[in-house]
């Protein structure tokens, strides 16, 4: 065998064996890549269920508010009400 085609063989060879690893080590990049993606959809959705569950929470604390204010609110306007009536009785008796 010539010297020019043990070159030419080495060369191919060498080449050859760089194209399969870098294929081979795109391949391994790319699927840890896709596996990435899995994890922050997964990581995403259970931020997305938590602040759905904190919204609800909050939906529910502010339905508790506005009602006891709205009971408060009746409360005082009867407390009111009581009053000018004791008021309007004290001054008919006098």
């Amino acid at each position: 065998m010539s010297t020019t085609s043990r070159v030419v063989l080495g060369v191919s060879v060498v080449l050859t064996l760089s194209i399969v690893t870098g294929v081979h080590l795109k391949q391994a990049w790319d699927r840890e890549r896709l596996h990435q993606g899995v994890v922050r959809d997964v990581e995403r959705l259970q931020r997305k269920k938590e602040n759905l569950r904190i919204l609800e929470e909050q939906r529910e604390l502010t339905r508790i508010l506005q009602r006891d204010q709205d009971q408060d609110q009746d409360q005082d306007q009867d407390q009111d009400q009581d009053q000018d009536q004791d008021q309007d009785q004290d001054q008919s008796r006098d």
